[in-house]
């Protein structure tokens, strides 16, 4: 029973006025524990919402989840989340960012001080560790995000496009960073993104989701994941089977928004 199970999940919501929304219906995924898996499809496929309630914020109208064999019920520091925003306590210095967790688990200081060097050195913020989070970029916030999720020693980590909102250089660094410490820590990792690339290239396992309702499309089992621990990514993405992947992702996508366009339409 161990890993996190995704199991017939359905969420619909109820419009004021009348009405509902299917956004998910009958989603199931079983993830072994130290698995990168990477969620890709269309706007509002409902990839975020199966994340909220992987998580726990958000109840599911039918089915369940569970880890290591207990369900799901609410939020829990078994389940650590990043999200696209770093979503940090700016009026905190960036080492007091990730030691929150550990002190609020009554960690002793000289303990949870210990444990935030590490994985701030780990994350490249060593020597910012007593700058405050508004005197850092865009993509040192998130790395803070990292440290702090890590932190609290999470079984799985939930990202919701960590990386979106990053120019194409920190992306990639960042990309490469979040394989080193898939490696190193073996946690069990959910990735959101929009992007083709960053799916395939973080993730040892691809799912795409179709819309309306979000349900599960297709899976990949990939090699790229495990290769760009060591390997430069721009070299993993010159690989001819990389190119063949992104392409016929990439249509089957366009299809899908194609779809819903002429839905939108007629409708």
């Amino acid at each position: 029973m161990s890993g996190l199970k995704i199991e017939h999940v359905s969420m619909r919501f109820d419009l004021p006025g009348g009405g509902h929304v299917q956004a998910l219906q009958d989603v199931t995924l079983d993830l072994a524990d130290g698995e990168l898996v990477s969620v890709l499809g269309p706007s509002g496929c409902g990839k975020t919402t199966l994340l909220n309630i992987a998580a726990g914020f958000l109840a599911p109208t039918a089915g369940q989840v569970t880890l290591d064999g207990a369900r799901v019920r609410g939020p829990s520091a078994e389940r650590g989340m990043v999200f696209q925003q770093g979503a940090l306590f700016e009026w905190m210095s960036v080492r007091e960012n990730v030691e929150f967790g550990p002190r609020m688990k009554g960690m002793p200081r000289a303990e949870r001080a210990e444990k935030a060097d590490h994985l701030l050195d780990v994350t490249g913020l060593g020597d910012f560790k007593e700058k405050a989070i508004y005197e850092l970029s865009g993509g040192m916030q998130q790395r803070v995000a990292l440290a702090r999720c890590l932190a609290n020693d999470p079984d799985v980590i939930l990202m919701d496009e960590p990386l979106g909102a990053l120019d194409a250089l920190t992306r990639e660094k960042m990309q490469g960073l979040v394989l080193r410490l898939w490696r190193e820590t073996g946690k069990t990792i959910i990735l959101i993104t929009h992007s083709v690339e960053e799916a395939l290239l973080l993730g040892e396992r691809l799912v795409v989701m179709a819309p309306r309702p979000g349900r599960i499309h297709r899976e990949y089992r990939l090699p790229f994941a495990a290769a760009g621990v060591d390997a430069d990514l721009r070299e993993i993405k010159r690989d001819p089977e990389f190119g063949t992947r992104r392409d016929e992702i990439l249509s089957m996508i366009w299809e899908m928004e194609e779809e819903i366009m002429g839905r939108t339409e007629r409708a």
